[in-house]
């Protein structure tokens, strides 16, 4: 019950489906039966208290909720181990302790693995720990599908029920069917398009998603990094113009200070693993991750092309999240930069709507914290915006003279009209000095 098994379960019991959520984390199930999120996502928080309260979500620690159910998603996460191989120990333990369960049970079964995993772990890991703990076989007594997720953060709930599709992989019809069944009643005369394909080929389709969105960031970022070199260039109107083009298509070129999130980086690296140990060095996947973390060094240099120096300066984070609408901070490029900003010697300050818990969790004391935009900014010599949040696009360059010491602003996330910020000490990612 994180992020995707969370949001998944809540949408299933929003459509009246009854649904039960199973997760080892007792404080995290009690949330969840009183209603209450464990996570920030917009929308979920009402749908999840209705959802209990007219008892079509329940949750539990024990394993053996399931056996009261048709159908189990699997939605663990699959984090990457230190050489950036993925690490299937939660999708193996889960896996294990599932078909214990099932074992006991008479009727059929199937479990749908949506956690994102490499090419051939459904019909294999999956597949082997399913049939050696439950004692059935898969395609009689047990069905197997892979049916991976495309939820992003901050609108994960408006993803999942209006998807552009349903990816389902599976051997047998029989499994195929039953789930498309399932999301039949679900989206009633709505269905989007299904793409029934092999397990396989359904577990790359989700990691061929993710590393085409982040290539495609990389790629603006780095013709940013080109148009900021050149007077009366704005990369926003390279990419508006790109955009156009149908064969491009305008998401996702928003340059900025590079991707972050549970996804991305994690999904490339178990990607380029999972290839080179088949053979093949993609070197595209190894340039779009390298892109990527060197664009926080672009940040804090524009903020000590500004400064001169950082050491001993106060600079203002504003933003910690990797993105707006979510308090996740996992592999956010707020954290390369505050990283940079302290090797420099730079006193950090950070303030973010929504995410400074877990920043704490993970920075402790390495960082100040602010209650607010305006307290963060008081007698700061630089502010950097890392997050799109729409609180900060409304501070006018009032805001900034007004409570920092110097008013040096580094727009990473281009939340702001150049013309009107021209006063001030204003750069900005993609942005070619004024001629």
């Amino acid at each position: 019950m994180g992020y995707v098994g969370l949001c998944t379960a809540a949408t299933f019991a929003s459509r009246g489906i009854r649904t039960i959520g199973i997760d080892i984390d007792e404080k995290r199930v009690e949330q969840i039966r009183k209603g209450k999120a464990p996570l920030h996502e917009p929308q979920l928080g009402p749908m999840l208290k209705k959802a209990v309260d007219k008892k079509l979500l329940d949750a539990t620690t024990y394993i053996s909720g399931a056996t009261g159910t048709n159908t189990t998603f699997l939605t663990v996460g699959t984090p990457s181990q230190p050489d950036g191989s993925i690490d299937l120990s939660y999708v193996k333990n889960a896996t294990e302790d599932l078909g214990n369960v099932l074992g006991e049970k008479r009727s059929y079964h199937l479990v749908v693995v949506k956690s994102t995993v490499v090419p051939g772990t459904t019909n294999g890991t999956v597949k082997r720990f399913l049939e050696q703990s439950s004692g059935k076989n898969v395609g009689s007594a047990l069905g197997l599908c892979a049916n991976p997720e495309f939820l992003k953060e901050g609108t994960a709930i408006n993803d999942a029920l209006h998807p552009d599709k349903i990816v389902i992989g599976s051997n047998d019809k029989k499994s195929a069917n039953q789930l498309t069944r399932l999301y039949r009643k679900f989206y009633g005369s709505k269905l989007p398009p299904v793409i029934l394909t092999s397990p396989e080929a359904a577990e790359l389709i989700k990691y061929t998603s993710n590393a085409f969105l982040a290539t495609k960031v990389s790629f603006i970022n780095t013709v940013a990094n080109i148009a900021q070199q050149i007077p009366g260039v704005d990369v926003r109107t390279i990419a508006e113009a790109i955009g156009l083009d149908p064969r491009i298509g305008g998401l996702f070129l928003k340059a900025g200070p590079g991707y972050g999130g549970s996804c991305f980086h994690k999904d490339l690296q178990a990607l380029t693993n999972y290839s080179q140990n088949n053979g093949y060095d993609p070197i595209l996947f190894r340039a779009t991750e390298e892109t990527n973390e060197q664009q926080a060094n672009k940040v804090v240099d524009m903020a000590e092309t500004l400064l001169g120096s950082l050491s001993n300066k106060k600079v203002v984070v504003l933003g910690l999240a990797f993105k707006k609408d979510t308090d996740d901070i996992r592999e956010a490029s707020s954290l390369r930069v505050i990283n940079q900003l302290k090797t420099k010697g730079a006193h950090v300050i950070a303030y973010d709507p929504m995410a400074i818990p877990n920043a704490q969790k993970q920075l402790a004391d390495q960082i100040s914290y602010a209650d607010n935009s305006h307290s963060a900014l008081k007698g700061a010599a630089c502010a950097i915006i890392m997050t799109e949040w729409n609180e900060f696009r409304k501070l006018k360059p009032k805001d900034f003279q007004a409570y920092m010491k110097t008013p040096n602003i580094v727009d990473a996330r281009r939340i702001y009209d150049p013309r009107e910020f021209s006063r001030l000490n204003y750069v900005a990612i993609g942005l070619g000095a004024s001629r």
